[in-house]
């Protein structure tokens, strides 16, 4: 069994490998073209997991993409109407884009790959949740995913069990931790979906003096351990940046 996986056209493309339910090999596409966060269709990464593992596109089972693109789409839309006409210049530069390339990525992925079998989609999340469980040590395990956004899903929990994974509850956008920090790191001067890592790395040599004012302000911590964002100081949701004026204030 011969099981390709492919994440692209958002951020640092990847392909992964798994033959009879072991990891086989991994790339980012970002390693061959030396191009950082390379988000096009990962040709070379895909290539050299088949060499890995011996095999040609032909031997593929299942050629398996890490989201569902029209769940994502519809979320968008829905976005966009909701926060008109403030989305306006974010929908004109965003929806050719999709009409054009995202909403056709089967048709790309076959026509790219020359392949002609099983294509599937998974939920953004629980792929996050397949990489992690899959090549774990363990047959049992409690499963949490945080991140940005997948198609609404901003963050998960469920658990693992044998080869089955199952997702219990989930926090939907626009509330997102992973979005808040990616918000922090605009504000900084850094690049979204690249530069996070520098935030973190610069965290610790930094006082808590905001803490307070962010729990206060920006959200609300359920007792469940989700969050509420106040919206009114972001602009992810319709705009091309990550703040609002309200922000800076």
């Amino acid at each position: 069994m011969n099981i390709l996986g492919i994440s692209c056209y958002y951020h640092d493309s990847a392909a992964v490998l798994i033959q009879d339910g072991k990891l086989a090999a991994a790339a980012q596409e970002e390693r061959f073209t030396r191009k950082k966060h390379d988000q096009n269709f990962p040709r070379r990464a895909i290539d050299f997991c088949l060499r890995q593992g011996h095999i040609q596109v032909k031997d593929l089972n299942y050629v398996v993409f890490y989201d569902k693109p029209f769940i994502k789409f519809e979320r968008l839309l829905q976005t966009y109407f909701a926060t008109w006409p403030n989305s306006r210049e974010s929908f004109l530069q965003s929806i050719p884009v999709w009409t054009q390339e995202k909403l056709w990525i089967s048709d790309l992925i076959r026509t790219d790959l020359n392949y002609n079998g099983e294509l599937l989609f998974s939920h953004h999340h629980l792929s996050h949740a397949a990489s992690t469980f899959y090549v774990s040590p363990f047959t049992e395990a409690a499963i949490l995913t945080i991140d940005g956004v997948g198609e609404w899903s901003t963050g998960t929990y469920g658990y693992g069990r044998d080869l089955d994974i199952t997702m219990m509850k989930e926090m939907r956008f626009p509330h997102s931790l992973g979005l808040l920090y990616s918000a922090f790191t605009y504000y900084l001067g850094f690049k979204v979906n690249s530069a996070e890592y520098k935030v973190m790395g610069l965290a610790p040599y930094g006082k808590p003096v905001y803490a307070e004012k962010i729990l206060n302000e920006l959200i609300d911590v359920k007792p469940d351990g989700s969050i509420k964002m106040n919206m009114k100081y972001f602009a992810y949701d319709y705009g091309l940046k990550m703040t609002s004026d309200a922000f800076n204030q």
